[in-house]
């Protein structure tokens, strides 16, 4: 399912293509979040339309809504989101964390859970048992359930379930919570290969926390496993220096143990994580970051332009000289960008949107070429450089 290209001779980056049910994907790539089946605030055909071949929906929610016997009723997720192209659904796992412990920032930050939530009744070897945030009923989520939602949703990859340890657990509990994750890859595998869809492709998730050696026996033992890719998941830490070290020491492993199966990182999209950790081996990433950041009237340009700011309010330039995306495209002026979002206008959160995923789109195609063209480490350092400058 995955050719791997050009392999970098200075780093562990490489180029390759995911042979999927409904498409091919040119990696390394970022892949928009459409969590509940659209991505927010855009058309599928839009999406498109800025280059994606592959997008993130999740399990957890659209378990609980619209439920996934509707979803398999209208012929699965692509039929009923109108998206032709490869999919991707996470197990839900990542919800054990959230509801139980709140979101990685919440959990550095100390901010507390807010009561419409949701909230976890139990974890233990079946599964999880919670308060369901949509209409309060008990429900449950296990291996055997998430992959069996996954096929309904009918997804081109499926994320085997996992717990999503937090970062200020201790190590005895990151230990056991890994180990059960391991135990859990492999219902999630047998119980694939006698019901999953044909063609569908199952990722394992390697969990350790920020411990050195557990990150290394979870890559070993889904590296071993039969899965098809390879997702990098739970806390990586609480700065990024730590974070990309982290994903070096499970690349690492997995560089020499399965080099030649697909590697995701979950939930990282900040562009200089992007490019720091395509150079570490990674070859598809996804995040919520370009479409939060419109929908806070922020603009990527490399780093980041918070049109909100009242000097912009008489800023006739556009918000990225020579951008293709339709806001540039159009002659929109960051004036007039500024002044919808004051107003409250839903038509600044969509420019914004469709300017981000078209940056991070085109971002992705130029560290692409590069990698082909052995000059990633000088791409690397001018979209950097030019972060700094638009920064100032």
């Amino acid at each position: 399912m995955f050719t791997v290209r050009t392999r970098s001779s200075d780093s562990l980056a490489r180029t390759g293509t995911l042979h999927l049910v409904h498409g091919e994907v040119q990696t390394p790539a970022f892949v928009p979040l459409a969590t509940r089946g659209a991505v927010k605030g855009l058309e599928a055909h839009e999406v498109a339309e800025l280059g994606y071949e592959l997008i993130f929906a999740n399990t957890f929610h659209l378990m609980l809504a619209p439920g996934p016997e509707l979803v398999a009723g209208f012929g699965g997720l692509h039929e009923l989101m109108r998206w032709q192209r490869p999919i991707i659904t996470d197990s839900g796992g990542f919800q054990v964390f959230s509801m139980g412990h709140g979101r990685v920032a919440d959990e550095i930050k100390g901010r507390r859970r807010s009561e419409g939530e949701g909230r976890i009744l139990s974890i233990d070897e079946d599964g999880v048992r919670f308060r369901s945030y949509v209409d309060g009923r008990e429900r449950f989520l296990g291996p055997e359930k998430s992959m069996a939602v996954q096929a309904a949703l009918g997804s081109d990859i499926a994320l085997v379930f996992d717990e999503c340890t937090p970062f200020h657990v201790t190590r005895d509990y990151t230990a056991r919570s890994t180990e059960r994750t391991h135990r859990w890859l492999e219902r999630c595998l047998r119980w694939h290969a006698e019901h999953g869809p044909e063609g569908q492709a199952v990722y394992g998730i390697v969990q350790g926390g920020v411990e050195h050696d557990l990150r290394l026996e979870s890559a070993a033992t889904v590296a071993a496993s039969d899965c098809d890719g390879i997702a990098i998941g739970g806390s990586l830490g609480q700065e990024k220096s730590q974070m990309h070290e982290v994903v070096s020491w499970t690349t690492g492993v997995l560089d020499e143990r399965a080099p030649d199966r697909p590697r995701h990182l979950l939930g990282i999209g900040e562009i200089d994580d992007l490019i720091a950790c395509v150079a570490l081996g990674i070859d598809t990433f996804d995040c919520a970051m370009p479409t939060r950041l419109g929908r806070h009237g922020v603009a990527l340009v490399p780093e980041r332009l918070d049109l909100t700011k009242g000097r912009f309010r008489a800023s006739q330039g556009p918000i990225l000289d020579g951008c293709p995306c339709p806001a540039c495209r159009s002659g929109y002026s960051r004036a007039y960008l500024h002044h919808l979002l004051r107003a409250g206008e839903l038509t600044a959160v969509r420019l914004l949107t469709l300017h981000n995923l078209s940056f991070v789109a085109r971002l992705m195609e130029d560290l692409r070429r590069a990698i082909d063209d052995g000059r990633l480490s000088e791409v690397s350092a001018a979209v950097m450089a030019g972060a700094t400058s638009s920064s100032r």
